[in-house]
């Protein structure tokens, strides 16, 4: 089976200084979760990735990092995407996974199922990014936690109801748990598992 030339393009077209870009948004984010990064290089993932996720894929993955897909992205173009420009390895094991990747409109499983990291290595966990339709007109989540000056709030669409308390889980078990970056288009916020999460009442 030949490979189309969607796998051989869209990616970045300077390749050191976009992922480091793209690699000091997200430090920044992690450094002061809620905040709304907006990607600046121009890439074209294979649908159904979106920009922001594509390009966190680009800075992130590499052939020692092992990345789980949803099925959506696995039967789709992104797997010989991603192996052609960064060269990770899949994984059909979530545990087994360094990054995971949820297209918009998936269910999300129990985020125990992927690598949490141990007491004394707690960052060999996974990083969960999710697509959503947009971060903006959803349901109004209140963030408290290190790198917040008192309350952030973040209100992203389509996140299913049981993320809430699949976060509160995860939480439980820091210093271990995952990370979470949450995509749109070209924007992204990132929710790293020291911040708190709670629904704010309208």
């Amino acid at each position: 089976m030949g490979l189309t030339t969607e796998v051989f393009t869209g990616g970045f077209t300077d390749p050191v200084f976009h992922a480091q870009s793209v690699f000091k948004m997200l430090m920044d984010g992690m450094a002061r979760p809620g905040t709304v990064q907006t990607v600046e290089p121009e890439i074209d993932p294979p649908a159904p990735l979106g920009v922001a996720a594509g390009t966190i894929a680009l800075t992130l993955c590499d052939h020692d990092t092992p990345v789980w897909l949803t099925s959506g992205l696995a039967k789709a173009a992104m797997p010989d995407w991603l192996g052609f420009h960064t060269g990770a390895p899949l994984t059909a094991e979530k545990a087994d996974a360094r990054f995971a990747f949820i297209e918009a409109g998936t269910a999300l499983c129990s985020f125990g199922l992927f690598a949490s990291g141990t007491q004394e290595y707690p960052d060999r966990s996974t990083t969960v990014v999710i697509e959503l339709p947009d971060l903006e007109g959803g349901r109004r989540l209140a963030l408290i936690g290190p790198g917040i000056q008192n309350v952030t709030e973040i209100a992203p669409a389509g996140l299913p109801e049981t993320f809430l308390r699949l976060w509160t889980e995860n939480r439980a078990l820091f210093p271990r748990g995952i990370d979470i970056v949450l995509t749109s288009g070209k924007r992204f916020v990132c929710l790293p598992r020291t911040t708190k999460i709670t629904a704010t009442e309208i």
